[in-house]
């Protein structure tokens, strides 16, 4: 007579283990589950199910999903998973356009609350997906674009102040007259079109990079009187040359106000311009005969200076007193060179500093040189010849009147990390 089989002899014979089952059951229901997160004839209750117990792979499938109904949209925007918001954050901006036409006011309304808490999300790169996926809308509630302009991370107010059509100009104005974000008024620069009101707040707000955009953005609206505040600055600023000399609503007044300190490069592309007179052409020609010979004595004042900075640094003296005595004697490539060598940075990125009409830079690269308050001093008021409401003096009569912090990121403006 033939044994009985048992169920534990059949487990033997087959050789899986309850563990290996239990393996086997949760792959296939997370594999069952991610194939039904993103299908769209799930259903309501499937989907919110998912939301709801699924992993994060799964719930963020549920999120991007377009048949996901709103309250559990809602739900996955409070999500512990940054993935997962993000997921939703794309997908909730692409429902805008047509929400309104295609749902209940219960739907939109829900979407719309979904939205602002997402506009409002702790994740930068939440907040940095959503600026970028509805910088273009109409559809979507001017509070949350507003909000988004306001952050204070470039990443998310940047691309809604270049381009929501939503931003009127007493909101671009109010927003540049807060300057909390460097990059937010370059951005604003950006725009097109641009106002006359707004172009003059920008040049008004002295942001270097700011004004070099404006001077750039053909559908920029200028006033003669703003555009000649900008040339007045312009003679210390030459990341402003090139960009101004492209301008194409220049007179011939400015255009001759430019080639008196402008370079023989750019003097030739003045030249070039078919809306000169003959007298403007021939003044041209002969600014930029006088340029080439200033070129040859600039070459020998360079190399001198490399001379001295080498020497001073063989000797052991290239120091605060070295910078100092180059300043009271106005050799301003002196000071590029020897700036460059003691902060540990490019001359070009030391003569950016010193054309950018601001001090605090200046102020920063001088700690990073690990030179005195005094010897920046020096260079503020010698050498970049900065207006006295534009100085920046020692706190206490030596400190530097920035914090460590607040000088990193000046530098980090001009491309100089720690």
């Amino acid at each position: 007579m033939e044994k009985p089989i048992s169920h534990r002899d059949l487990s033997k014979e087959e050789g899986l283990n309850p563990r290996d089952a239990l393996d086997i059951l949760e792959t296939r229901s997370r594999e069952a589950q991610a194939e039904l997160a993103q299908r769209t004839d799930a259903g309501d209750g499937v989907l919110k199910y998912l939301a709801e117990h699924g992993a994060a792979a799964t719930r963020a499938a549920v999120a991007a999903n377009l048949t996901t109904p709103a309250p559990v949209n809602r739900y996955l925007a409070e999500d512990d998973d940054e993935d997962v918001r993000v997921q939703l954050a794309r997908k909730i901006a692409r429902l805008m356009p047509s929400l309104r036409e295609r749902e209940s006011a219960h739907v939109v309304d829900i979407t719309v609350q979904t939205l602002e808490h997402l506009a409002r999300d702790s994740a930068v790169r939440v907040r940095a997906v959503l600026a970028e996926e509805i910088k273009r809308l109409t559809s979507v509630p001017k509070d949350v674009i507003l909000a988004l302009a306001h952050d204070l991370q470039h990443i998310v107010a940047v691309p809604v102040l270049e381009y929501s059509p939503l931003l009127s100009d007493t909101d671009l104005i109010e927003i540049i007259a807060c300057g909390q974000v460097r990059e937010a008024l370059a951005a604003v620069a950006r725009r097109r079109p641009l106002s006359e009101n707004v172009s003059d707040a920008l040049v008004q707000s002295l942001d270097v990079p700011a004004v070099a955009a404006l001077l750039v953005n053909p559908d920029a609206k200028i006033r003669k009187a703003t555009l000649d505040r900008v040339v007045e600055d312009a003679e210390e600023i030459e990341s402003w040359h090139l960009p101004l000399a492209l301008r194409v609503d220049l007179s011939a007044r400015t255009i001759r106000r430019i080639a008196g300190f402008v370079g023989a490069v750019i003097i030739e592309r003045l030249a070039a311009r078919h809306d000169l007179s003959a007298a403007t052409r021939t003044y041209l020609n002969r600014q930029l005969r006088l340029r080439l010979e200033e070129k040859s004595d600039t070459a020998e004042i360079a190399a001198n200076a490399a001379n001295m900075v080498a020497g001073a640094k063989a000797s052991g003296k290239l120091d605060g007193n070295f910078v100092e005595e180059a300043a009271l004697a106005g050799q301003r490539e002196n000071i590029v060179l020897a700036l460059a060598e003691l902060a540990q940075v490019s001359a070009d990125q030391v003569r950016r500093i010193l054309v950018c009409g601001r001090a605090q830079p200046l102020v920063a690269l001088a700690w990073r040189a690990k030179l005195s308050m005094r010897v920046a001093f020096k260079i503020q008021t010698s050498v970049m010849k900065l207006p006295g409401h534009a100085l920046l003096p020692a706190r206490g009569g030596v400190g530097f009147p920035l914090t460590p912090e607040e000088m990193s990121w000046q530098l980090s403006c001009f491309g100089i990390e720690r």
